[in-house]
């Protein structure tokens, strides 16, 4: 039997944090994690274990980090935000101010709706290639250039791949920086949190490696369920082209690449780092203050409610960037906001509770929401926090 060998710490009376932990291995596919809470700026939880490979040989560690796909965009959304708060964007304009070769910007397409998956420009009609995506100028290109599924600022679909190309190049075009620099000079950095949006090759040695939900040692019963039907734009978004977690998501270039809906390299407690502060109106224990508790209103305010995701298929609450809390998926309080990934991961704030949550995890799970690993855990913290 594989001793999975759980560490890290938790705070008095959030010992059933470290059980439920523990539990997501011993009895669910878990192969190797990292969970972190932080409430009004302090550590309670802060646990990793289990290994880096699917063979159980390579411990995973303190700093172990692991790509989180899409809970990559909540980061980076909390980046942009930082753009607005000084001045170089604003949500309600339009994005043609700064992007007019972008063609669905051309009726008006505010910053707002662009970063909130209304562009129409979910994903490209034209084939494209896994390396296609390290080539930054021809894809921006490309997507300037796609004809829109609907009319933007109409509907919503999930820009699964291409948001990070959408968000990086406004970055770009107003700050003459990749999201990635952004990121470490204006949230991570600053909060020291261990998160990166194009990972240097002097810090691959320390990732873990993807592992897909059909190679999980023991199937979670979603695997043995009926395919679910899914709307014709879910190919465009998510398949164009499909990112295969083992062969493609572990490549090196893959992690240096930035794409800021997808990539993102980090841990549990720079997840909850971020959002710890972001929980706290922007800023963290040590009174370093990433943005404004007004910025943070205006980055989390609903652009998009209730209605059918033309991808997903399923409602969805966004904010500029952010997820704004459906369903529970970030615990019961509805003004909670963040961003979950493929396989399971999650980044949270709930700021009512001054709460931040990371989860990271290599085993993926089905689907592109949060798993029931993660799920119980935020759970479990929650009810410690009363």
């Amino acid at each position: 039997m594989v001793d999975f060998a759980i560490r890290g710490d938790v705070a008095p009376g959030f010992d059933t944090v470290a059980e439920i932990f523990e539990r997501n291995f011993t009895e669910d596919i878990e192969v190797g994690a990292s969970f972190c809470a932080v409430v009004n700026g302090v550590t309670v939880v802060d646990l990793w274990g289990g290994y880096c490979d699917q063979d159980c040989t390579v411990p995973w560690e303190s700093d172990t980090l692991v790509n989180v796909y899409s809970t990559t965009k909540g980061i980076a959304a909390s980046v942009i935000a930082t753009l607005v708060e000084q001045g170089l964007l604003d949500y309600e304009e339009p994005v043609a101010n700064h992007w007019p070769e972008f063609r669905a910007g051309e009726g008006g397409l505010t910053v707002g709706q662009f970063l909130s998956h209304q562009s129409g420009v979910c994903g490209l009609r034209e084939t494209v290639t896994i390396e296609d995506l390290y080539n930054w100028d021809d894809m921006t290109r490309r997507i300037a250039a796609e004809i829109p599924h609907w009319e933007p600022g109409t509907a919503a679909g999930y820009h699964a791949i291409l948001w990070g190309f959408l968000a990086g190049e406004l970055a770009l075009r107003v700050t003459g920086k990749t999201l990635g620099t952004l990121l470490m000079e204006r949230v991570a950095g600053p909060l020291d949190a261990d998160f990166y949006i194009g990972l240097p090759e002097a810090e691959h040695g320390r990732v873990a490696d993807l592992i897909g939900p059909n190679r999980a040692r023991v199937l979670p019963d979603s695997a043995a369920a009926q395919p679910v039907k899914v709307p014709p734009l879910f190919t465009f978004a998510l398949q164009n082209p499909t990112i295969r977690p083992y062969r493609d998501a572990c490549s090196s270039a893959w992690r240096v690449a930035e794409i800021a809906a997808a990539n993102g390299h980090g841990n549990a407690r720079a997840i909850a780092r971020i959002y710890g502060a972001l929980a706290q109106g922007g800023g963290s224990s040590e009174d370093v203050q990433v943005m404004r508790p007004e910025t943070i209103e205006r980055m989390t305010r609903q652009q998009w409610g209730m209605v059918d995701d033309l991808v997903l298929g399923r409602p969805m609450r966004r904010g500029c960037g952010v997820n704004l809390n459906t369903a529970e998926q970030y615990g019961p309080n509805p003004m909670a906001f963040g961003h979950s990934g493929a396989g399971g991961s999650i980044g949270f704030a709930d700021p009512p509770r001054r709460l931040g949550v990371g989860y990271a995890m290599n085993q993926m799970q089905p689907g592109i929401e949060a798993d029931t690993r993660g799920s119980r855990l935020v759970r479990a913290v929650i009810d410690c926090i009363g």
